[in-house]
């Protein structure tokens, strides 16, 4: 039986983590904080802060840390061997950082691939992701009966880089679509209109996309706790996608613009809040 380990426990990795445990898989998960290990011990999950012990435990790793920085401090730092391993990326980086991470793992004897997913929690919980994977057709093959306890039908993007590239432009469309609802919202707001006919004309037009009600409440009520997808969360994902444009012959103002706007909410303390916040970056 293939031994995984989890690396990363914060709002995605935990879920997947538990998920991969009520199918009967044998998990570990990894974090470098003890205090989010917490829950998956109370559940007699096996964990551990000990980067060699969870190496020592796993066939295939799965990463969910926060970004490439992360995974270069917890998994490249040490000079571990990857024989016989399989690391299977799992959040979001930029392209080049995933075939960087490729070419380094190789190096030290392991596989590679890639396979960020879209989605939050309830889609983990219900095994619901879309999943998407850079990698050559036979691990893709090789890895299915893995990915399908996330999401019914996985997709091969192409080679390594490709799904990560297709997961930055999907999450800076959550900004772009984010963000110019909020500006109608407030601007609405300012005219004194109805929300409510406004919502009700915006859903029967093309205009419509279901995100905006997932967000409205959220918006009106001025209330971002306990969120799926954090605020500073999404600026990563923003900063990412505009290096990885720079000096590519795509003109990205529109998202520098945006970008602007959610450093200025996160600068009036919502970085840990729902990204629906970013709301208050456009007020003044």
């Amino acid at each position: 039986m293939t031994k995984i380990a989890v690396f990363g426990m914060g709002l995605m990795g935990l879920p997947m983590t538990q998920k991969l445990a009520e199918a009967n898989i044998s998990v570990m998960g990894f974090n470098r904080s003890a205090q989010k290990l917490e829950p998956l011990k109370a559940q007699n999950v096996p964990v551990t802060t000990d980067v060699k012990e969870a190496l020592d435990f796993a066939d295939c790793l799965i990463l969910m840390l926060s970004d490439f920085p992360a995974i270069q401090e917890v998994i490249l730092s040490c000079d571990s061997s990857f024989a016989q391993k399989t690391v299977i990326q799992m959040g979001t980086i930029a392209p080049d950082e995933s075939r960087q991470l490729c070419s380094e793992i190789k190096a030290r004897g392991g596989d590679y691939l890639e396979a960020p997913v879209l989605g939050s929690i309830p889609q983990v919980k219900q095994g619901e992701l879309l999943l998407m994977v850079g990698a050559t057709p036979q691990q893709f093959e090789q890895w299915q009966p893995l990915f399908k306890n996330y999401s019914p039908e996985p997709s091969l993007i192409g080679e390594v880089g490709q799904a990560a590239a297709l997961k930055l432009a999907l999450n800076q469309m959550i900004a772009g679509l984010t963000s110019t609802f909020a500006l109608s919202l407030s601007f609405l707001e300012q005219q004194g209109v109805s929300v409510d006919i406004f919502m009700d004309i915006l859903r029967d037009s093309a205009l419509y996309a279901p995100t905006f009600d997932k967000k409205l409440t959220r918006m009106c009520d001025r209330t971002y706790e306990n969120p799926n997808f954090p605020t500073k969360h999404l600026l990563k994902d923003i900063n990412l996608f505009l290096d990885a444009t720079q000096g590519k012959n795509t003109n990205n103002v529109t998202l520098q613009a945006i970008q602007t706007v959610v450093q200025r909410a996160i600068a009036k303390g919502y970085q840990d809040g729902d990204y629906s916040a970013l709301i208050e970056g456009i007020k003044d």
